[in-house]
């Protein structure tokens, strides 16, 4: 797995590209004390407050399968228990017949009189002995049976109260993983919000605030030449579509994702045009090896410079809505020049490159 993360500069060098960045002028738009300009320092703001949330849903996403996983056995359990608990009441039943069973044997074999009676009557040392035996016979047998039915509603009564507590124990573990979930959701709207209107403002004045430097986390998703531009998502219109939005067809394909979403370069190459404005709104184009060139349009944050080298699955920005857009989802082009009207199929372009949509 390749790790895009920046590594540590020499300190030579650091002392050189800060000379360089104090020479350099202020673009247009850019705050002069903001770090999210120059890539230097950790990144705040928005998109790193993007960043940060994404890193926890990720987490919360973890931990919330975790859970769903957990309730599931925990029902699987609950369910289990009740299935024993309706076992114990048939049993404790079936003891309860033979109780009822016993008396009325007793009842029937002693003529209808107690055993203890028929003692009392007995005429003769046998009789007596005899109606002794089936005394303790019948006490024997009596108390047995109702020790065991003791004992089972002793075990149904303990059975009950834990799953009564297996299914209190479910019920509050959905709530926890609802509000996480809810908790999440929540602060990534706000902060996509601000950050798409950072970008919208940034597009109007036609100047980029310029390369938001943060740390990417590692993905496995950085594996190969050649990598999709976004790592989950939906693709929505197709190359060579019609409709009311374009001049003639539509010159790439569309991703739909949440604005934030991190977007990634397909592969290795120079970053040779950033720019904001114009129907495409923040854009990116990349020339790659063998004269191709590949655009990435409507971002609202920027993570690369003009001129900068760039790998495969590397983050360049993140998705957004700027520009001409209906809603938040990045532009994807794949091209044989810098510039519009040169576009190729991406979908097969990316293909035939190992890549499928």
């Amino acid at each position: 797995m390749r790790s895009y993360r920046r590594h540590r500069l020499l300190v030579s060098v650091l002392l050189c590209a800060l000379a360089v960045l104090a020479a350099r002028p202020t673009a247009a738009g850019e705050d002069p004390g903001s770090d999210t300009g120059t890539g230097i320092g950790p990144a705040t703001g928005p998109s790193a407050e993007v960043v940060r949330l994404y890193e926890e849903a990720a987490v919360a996403t973890q931990q919330y399968e975790a859970g769903r996983k957990e309730a599931e056995d925990q029902r699987t359990q609950a369910q289990r228990a009740e299935a024993l608990l309706d076992a114990q009441r048939r049993h404790i039943a079936a003891l309860h017949e033979d109780l009822g069973r016993i008396a009325r044997a007793q009842y029937r074999s002693s003529g209808g009189l107690p055993v203890a009676a028929h003692m009392i009557l007995a005429d003769s040392p046998e009789g007596l002995m005899r109606g002794q035996h089936a005394f303790s016979q019948a006490d024997l047998a009596v108390n047995n049976a109702i020790s065991k039915n003791e004992r089972a509603e002793a075990r149904l009564a303990a059975d009950e109260a834990r799953a009564a507590a297996q299914w209190q124990a479910l019920e509050k573990r959905n709530v926890q993983l609802a509000a996480l979930k809810a908790d999440i959701e929540q602060k990534l709207e706000t902060a996509r919000s601000e950050l798409q209107g950072q970008a919208d403002a940034a597009v109007a004045a036609g100047a980029c605030r310029g390369a938001v430097r943060l740390d990417q986390p590692e993905t496995g998703f950085t594996d190969g030449d050649w990598v999709a531009p976004v790592e989950t998502y939906e693709l929505s219109a197709s190359y060579g579509s019609g409709g009311a939005r374009w001049s003639s067809r539509h010159t790439g394909q569309d991703f739909a994702v949440p604005i934030g979403t991190p977007v990634r370069a397909v592969g290795a190459g120079r970053v040779v045009k950033v720019s904001c404005g114009g129907p495409f709104g923040m854009e990116i184009v990349i020339k790659h090896a063998g004269g191709y060139y590949t655009q990435y349009a409507h971002l609202a944050s920027l993570a690369v410079d003009q001129g900068e080298r760039v790998g495969a699955g590397q983050w360049i920005g993140q998705s957004g809505t700027t520009g001409n857009s209906t809603g938040p989802h990045l532009h994807f082009e794949a091209r044989v020049t810098p510039e519009s009207g040169s576009a190729v199929n991406p979908v097969s372009w990316l293909s035939a490159r190992g890549v499928s949509l």
